[in-house]
């Protein structure tokens, strides 16, 4: 019986304001309260609050039979808690219902796996015990930034006992093999692999409104008919996807909600196919053989690797003066300072500063808040200097230290 594995990544970084050379020495608020509050407030209304009652209805109403997973970042609950916590409340109920699995990831949703892995276990903690204070569970389930994912990536997090590891499914990777099977990390030792159909999971992330798309308009019919073309050839499809498809990429008056809400049944037409929660999947499938993946892959753009955060001058400099300032920001041990620091390793920072073209350059556009790259390097590297002057003139003390108190003589 073949199973569909529904993940989303739920993340909203926090973005910084324009932090002019003016500024530097004499402000150190990095980040815009009110655009994150503002833009938290607005998927909130388009995309979480309805997506999240949709979710909760299909579970209602299919009791033990429609499930889901979330890889939340720790950075974006943060804001819920914060700026609307009724999201957070409505995460809570999902939760509840047990039919739904939370995944872990890094906290900050950063690239600290490709530099620093000291600093990528310290995240990958903080996020599994926000994820036990918010919902009161334990993930089992871990995938990376993006789903950024190597063989060395894949020691790190099965040392971490996670025991299922989601990362995408490219073609240059598997070849003539299918994402449609439970595999292995190459130096695996017992961690299963689930790897994202990429064409099934786009078809609804990014063209379910492209009128130009000669599939367009995307059925439950339509999509579901896909689906069952898999049984017999695969025991797994999994779907995975930006949580604000439904409602802020995919409008409302796309229909995306109506296409949510219909396909559970569409798919169930055909009685050999389940939903299954990633861990469910990774214990009810056999590994049918081991992925060597020696280079990082992702689930990003075209290439399917790095290069939406690495690969020109402006990301991998300031990526590197970042990382660079690392021991010198823990050795404070001033935890609104650290804070501060790894909230700037967020990847969606380096993300705005390529500088791609064609159809991958305007994806980038979109989700930037800045008018170019150039723009959104200058503003970083204002901030990271301001941080660095912060950090020489306080070499061996706490940037926050709160003033000792002056103990009271006592009366003769």
């Amino acid at each position: 019986m073949p199973s569909i594995c529904f993940y989303f990544q739920v993340h909203q970084p926090y973005r910084m304001r324009p932090y002019r050379v003016f500024d530097i020495g004499t402000d150190e608020t990095y980040f815009d309260d009110k655009l994150n509050r503002e833009v938290c407030r607005k998927v909130a209304d388009k995309c979480y609050l309805p997506t999240n009652k949709t979710m909760l209805e299909l579970i209602k109403k299919h009791p033990g039979a429609f499930k889901i997973s979330y890889a939340i970042s720790g950075i974006t609950l943060e804001q819920f808690a914060e700026y609307t916590p009724e999201v957070l409340d409505s995460f809570k109920a999902l939760a509840a219902t047990g039919q739904v699995e939370f995944v872990a990831e890094t906290y900050y949703h950063s690239l600290s796996a490709l530099f620093n892995g000291d600093e990528f276990r310290s995240q990958v903690k903080k996020h599994v015990d926000s994820i036990k204070h918010y919902f009161g569970v334990t993930p089992t389930t871990f995938r990376n930034t993006e789903l950024i994912y190597s063989n060395g990536i894949a020691d790190m997090v099965e040392d971490m006992g996670f025991k299922t590891m989601l990362t995408e499914g490219p073609d240059h990777v598997l070849d003539w093999r299918s994402p449609n099977f439970v595999y292995e990390p190459w130096n695996g030792r017992g961690m299963k692999l689930l790897l994202k159909n990429f064409k099934l999971s786009d078809d609804i992330a990014f063209r379910f409104s492209q009128k130009s798309w000669k599939e367009w308009p995307l059925t439950t019919e339509k999509f579901a008919k896909w689906v069952h073309s898999i049984n017999g050839s695969g025991d797994t499809v999994n779907l995975f996807m930006d949580y604000e498809t439904f409602g802020e990429h995919q409008w409302a008056d796309t229909g995306i909600f109506d296409f949510l809400r219909h396909l559970p049944e569409a798919i169930w037409q055909n009685s050999e196919f389940d939903f299954a929660l990633p861990s469910e999947v990774a214990t009810k499938y056999p590994p049918i053989g081991k992925v060597d993946i020696p280079d990082a892959i992702s689930w990003a753009d075209l290439e399917r690797d790095t290069s939406a955060w690495l690969g020109n001058p402006l990301q991998d400099s300031t990526i590197e003066w970042v990382y660079r300032l690392g021991t010198a920001v823990l050795e404070t041990e001033d935890e609104h300072l650290i804070h501060q620091w790894r909230k700037l390793q967020t990847s969606d920072h380096f993300y705005y500063m390529c500088m791609k073209h064609w159809e991958d350059g305007d994806v980038h556009k979109y989700f930037s808040c800045y008018d170019s790259p150039h723009e959104a390097y200058v503003i970083m590297n204002n901030v990271l200097t301001d941080l660095e002057i912060k950090l020489e003139d306080t070499p061996k003390k706490k940037v926050h230290e709160a003033p000792k108190k002056v103990p009271v003589s006592s009366k003769k």
